[in-house]
């Protein structure tokens, strides 16, 4: 072999050394003490666990990524931020254990015949964890505050249906102007600007929950803290230890108390997956964030019964920093960058828990939805890595006079071990240098939204909701999140006719154009959609699997492990089935 094609070689071997190319490479573990056999489940007539099965304690120990930033629901976040609001606060709508969405604080609602007026009746048991009321005015002013640019929330523009919203946004209307009414206590009326297909299950969302407005005022960014966060959901917040945990307890007050077993749930921020896998063979946590990518294997011979993996509603890429060098003005070198990336290596020997390698930005699987075909996604990989060289001398480098680029990420053992596998991608196919940065969750969130050092950065989305536009809205020019700092006033427009389109099949098909704006101008580099991967504790019971991954702890109990002759009876039982 000539010396020039061994040294292009030895940054994938490189690679392949440092994030494992099979399951061979898995670090050797002991193998784990048996789990606990759970007890059958017996529901009585009402469909409640029957008390016989239950745990004697019933607290719940979860792994949940990075540490919240806050833990106000207009201004978070990130996805552990939000499984932790799930459980605090209460949207008009809620979803059950399968992901169908439901009344949450809203007990029924009227939607109009045209579709722009939705009209919700408040659940009159609805209370704020103090005992107070919750009113429709208390939603009125907490959605206006939500749209209030001085509040500064991220997914304020999701409330952009509403009428005025975009108005305000802009400066042009004060947030008092938002198209929300409290008709009276218990009666909440929204006004929309064109009929929104997805607003049942956008309410959902943080952003949509109400916050309560005396604690607000009093304590200003405080009231996040334990002895000041008043919530109206099934938990309230007794402890918050800066980067060690974050224990909610049952919510008296809630409106359906009485149906809610786990009476305590301990969030960890564990960002480690290997500190995090420990800890939950050790017995510390009932439930994991996420599992090592490098144990597949060894979970699915040894912890068969505790692994879960399911498809999810989001897109794993990375962004590039339009505003900026290199990147900015030059549609060639990300064009390079996003074909030298071989997707089949990151998903089959990277990541290695049945991703879906893309090219895409809105996941597969949305009913007639058909998402556009990028020219590249038919090509071999070979022949994307002939036109990445190709773009890459065009757009101004060579071997002679390589691109040097950051790449950043948060700090996450995954996310190290794609980072790394793509920087060795790039030096192979382009001769690229790429120098690796980790940040912690809130200081990334932060260079990210500021736009001042970052190149390349780690993104995703996990969908808001079942459609494709709560992918596509994120890029609006005036969109929190739009940290690419894309600006297209043609994208732009599109936006807005998609948001007043009514005809269902116009609608998809301008999203898809949309979509392949995109992908054209090169955003984003995306590499896979998401699955979730987790270990479930098997006495944890009330967890079931949704696209949406939207688990809340009112749902959940633990039932007891089996006793010793117990066992014994379920084996004969079994054999007694058998014969």
């Amino acid at each position: 072999m000539a010396v020039a094609a061994v040294s292009r070689l030895w940054p994938l071997c490189l690679m392949l050394l440092l994030v494992g190319c099979s399951e061979q490479s898995e670090q050797p573990v002991e193998p784990p003490p048996s789990l606990a056999d759970p007890v059958a489940v017996e529901l009585d007539a009402d469909g409640r666990p029957v008390p016989d099965i239950l745990a004697e304690s019933q607290v719940i120990h979860r792994g949940n990524g990075e540490e919240p930033q806050t833990l106000d629901p207009h201004l978070a976040e990130g996805v552990p931020s939000t499984n932790i609001l799930r459980d605090l606060f209460e949207g008009l709508t809620t979803t059950t254990p399968d992901g169908h969405i439901v009344p949450g604080a809203a007990q029924h609602w009227d939607i109009s015949r045209d579709g722009l007026t939705y009209t919700f009746f408040l659940d009159p048991e609805g209370r704020w964890s103090n005992g107070e009321p919750v009113t429709a005015e208390d939603f009125v002013w907490s959605w206006q505050r939500a749209v209030d640019p001085s509040t500064g929330a991220s997914y304020g523009r999701m409330l952009s249906p509403v009428a005025n919203a975009e108005a305000i946004f802009a400066g042009e209307l004060p947030p008092e102007e938002l198209g929300v009414t409290a008709l009276n206590d218990s009666t909440f009326q929204v006004d929309l600007n064109h009929p929104s297909p997805y607003f049942l299950g956008l309410l959902t969302h943080p952003t949509t929950y109400p916050v309560y407005r005396e604690a607000v005022e009093a304590y200003g960014d405080s009231h996040v803290r334990p002895g000041n966060l008043v919530s109206n959901g099934a938990y309230t917040l007794e402890e918050w230890r800066v980067r060690s945990s974050i224990t909610l307890v049952k919510n008296r007050a809630y409106r359906a108390a009485d149906d809610v077993i786990v009476e305590r749930v301990v969030f960890y921020p564990l960002e480690d997956e290997n500190t995090e896998f420990n800890r939950f063979r050790a017995g510390d946590l009932h439930w994991t964030y996420q599992v090592p990518s490098n144990r597949f294997q060894w979970l699915r011979e040894n912890l068969d019964e505790a692994l879960m993996v399911t498809p999810w509603f989001g897109t794993y890429f990375f962004s590039f920093n339009l505003t900026r060098p290199p990147f900015k003005d030059n549609l060639a070198l990300r064009q390079a960058l996003n074909l030298a990336v071989d997707r089949e290596i990151l998903t089959e020997r990277v990541s290695r828990f049945g991703e879906i390698p893309t090219f895409n930005l809105v996941p597969p699987g949305l009913p007639e939805y058909e998402p556009p075909v990028t020219d590249w996604a038919d090509m071999t990989q070979k022949e994307r890595e002939d036109e990445a060289r190709r773009l890459y001398r065009e757009a101004g480098y060579s071997e002679e006079k390589p691109l040097a680029v950051e790449l950043r990420y948060n700090a996450s053992e995954n996310h190290r071990k794609i980072a790394v596998a793509i920087a060795a991608m790039w030096k192979q196919v382009l001769g690229v240098r790429t120098r690796l940065i980790n940040e912690e969750f809130r200081v990334f969130l932060q260079n990210r939204a500021q736009r001042r050092v970052t190149e390349v950065f780690r993104s995703g989305w996990i969908g808001d909701y079942q459609d494709a536009f709560t992918f596509l809205e994120l890029f609006h020019s005036e969109h929190g999140r739009n940290d690419a700092g894309y600006d297209n006033p043609r994208f732009d427009r599109l936006l807005e006719r998609i948001a007043a389109e009514r005809v269902p099949a116009s609608r998809r098909n301008l999203m898809a154009e949309a979509e392949r704006m995109i992908l054209a101008d090169q955003v984003i580099l995306p590499v896979y959609n998401y699955v979730t991967k987790r270990l479930i504790d098997p006495r944890l019971k009330g967890w079931k699997e949704n696209v949406m991954d939207h688990h809340l702890t009112r749902y959940m109990y633990l039932v007891r492990a089996r006793e010793a002759g117990e066992e014994e009876d379920a084996a004969e039982e079994a054999e007694g089935e058998e014969s």
